[in-house]
């Protein structure tokens, strides 16, 4: 599963990098500052946490840690916090606001539970 979260992970920073140039040149004239606001936050954190996609990877494979809670934790919150506020921008209906917390909690948890995870595993590395 390492190298699938790898994977995961490599391509929504691609697709972060897609849609963070399609904003930019694409949307320009039809988002106003405020949705533009809103699809940079959506691009951000889904770029932060691709990288955490592929972070979870390597350090599955390194230190030898099951990972796949923490990184299907991390997909989701990228669908729920980034997709919800991509389409927010786009349609401007604000009660998918509600759902935006809910990826964002995915996030704190999936942290929370690598931080937990590496604690309590004996590293093959020696410190």
């Amino acid at each position: 599963m390492h190298r699938q979260l790898i994977i995961i992970g490599a391509s929504c920073a691609l697709l972060a990098v897609v849609l963070g140039a399609f904003a930019a040149h694409g949307l320009k004239a039809t988002l106003g500052d405020y949705e533009k606001g809103i699809w940079q936050t959506a691009v951000d954190y889904q770029f932060y946490h691709a990288l955490g996609l592929i972070l979870l990877g390597l350090v599955g494979q390194v230190f030898r840690m099951p990972v796949t809670g923490p990184g299907l934790l991390m997909f989701t919150g990228i669908l729920l916090f980034s997709g919800s506020l991509y389409v927010l921008s786009l349609s401007g209906i604000r009660s998918l606001g509600m759902i935006t917390p809910i990826g964002g909690s995915c996030f704190i948890i999936a942290w929370l539970w690598l931080i937990i995870r590496f604690a309590r595993h004996p590293s093959p590395v020696t410190e």
